[in-house]
């Protein structure tokens, strides 16, 4: 591994311990390119680590810290934070209250350091929604947890993968409400929240582009009035106010000229248009991070994966590139201790 002073710190919450979630942590760490990029800390629970290296057989010690300065930044170490907060005799692939406790204080912890500046930016790994409902824990996702501590209500969330960047208008709500959502000042208020958040993470102007709802973006309006009504207006606003905004083009072509570099940023209008433009470039390296707190959040973008956990086959590319992308961006948010 190559010393680099300007690592910055990478919290890992390890998610629920009957997943894939502490597997895929500790094999991301025996990654050289990984251990370039940041310095990380697992915040989990030290019984679960022992069961993970069991079977992951992946030789490596682990170092229990409180202060970050203890930690031994290497691929055969995992720095944890230990919370000591799960009982011995989980199974994996199950739905459990327990572990849904224990993932929602690994990411309590998570936050917290990050509020007191000892990070600004964290990594999460999968939680499980059932697990959470039996925990009788009110959230079905990290975005409702942050947003709960945080006391913010307008996070945002955008998907990277390789030169594309896509945001969401809207995410887990039906097909028919995400189109009677739109609205021009809607548009305009993501444009700007998206123009925002590229260039909190390093590009100074960026050249952002609105993709169109219907197809070939309405054919003015033979396909539907959303473009016409809607988005036009609010992207020749935009441009009047000095924003550099191109809009609407058609979803089949847009996100694969972002791809080629063409704009810094797409706004996709629902859930799957963006979904399914950025993991049909790459499933694997996808990763979700979220915007608009006082730090930073990668996420993999898969879940628990309850029929693999336990067995030594997860696949741990999305956390691998969910930890490079954290430490890439970091130099952005970096911490004030």
């Amino acid at each position: 591994m190559k010393e680099n002073i300007d690592r910055e710190y990478v919290l890992v919450p390890i998610g629920d311990p009957a997943g894939i979630g502490p597997e895929i942590s500790v094999k991301a760490l025996k990654y050289d390119e990984v251990n370039d990029k940041a310095k990380v800390i697992l915040i989990g629970d030290k019984k679960v680590i022992d069961r993970t290296l069991e079977i992951t057989k992946t030789n490596q010690t682990i170092n229990i810290i409180d202060k970050f300065e203890d930690g031994i930044y290497d691929k055969n170490t995992i720095n944890l934070i230990d919370l000591d907060n799960m009982p011995a005799n989980y199974k994996y692939g199950e739905v459990n209250a327990d572990c849904a406790r224990a993932s929602y204080d690994y990411i309590e912890k998570a936050y917290q350091l990050c509020d007191q500046n000892y990070s600004k930016v964290m990594a999460t790994t999968p939680i499980n929604k059932e697990s959470f409902k039996a925990a009788k824990i009110p959230f079905i996702g990290h975005t409702g947890i942050l947003e709960h501590l945080s006391e913010k209500k307008d996070l945002l969330t955008m998907f990277e993968v390789r030169n594309l960047r896509v945001f969401f208008y809207s995410k887990h709500i039906s097909l028919r409400e995400a189109c009677d959502l739109i609205s021009k000042e809607g548009i305009k208020d993501y444009v700007y929240k998206s123009i925002d958040a590229l260039k909190r993470i390093g590009i100074k102007e960026p050249n952002f582009a609105v993709a169109g709802l219907n197809p070939h973006s309405g054919e003015h309006g033979l396909f539907g009035n959303e473009e016409v009504d809607f988005i036009m207006p609010a992207v020749e606003e935009l441009r009047n106010e000095g924003v550099d905004v191109e809009g609407p083009i058609g979803a089949d072509s847009v996100f694969y000229q972002a791809l080629c570099g063409k704009y810094d940023g797409v706004l996709s209008l629902y859930h799957d248009q963006g979904h399914i433009a950025t993991k049909m470039v790459d499933f694997n390296r996808t990763i979700s991070i979220t915007h608009n707190l006082p730090f930073l959040r990668t996420s993999v973008d898969h879940g628990t994966a309850f029929d693999i956990a336990g067995k030594n086959i997860a696949d741990e590319t999305s956390m691998v590139e969910a930890i490079k992308l954290a430490g890439k961006y970091a130099h952005y948010f970096k911490s004030d201790i």
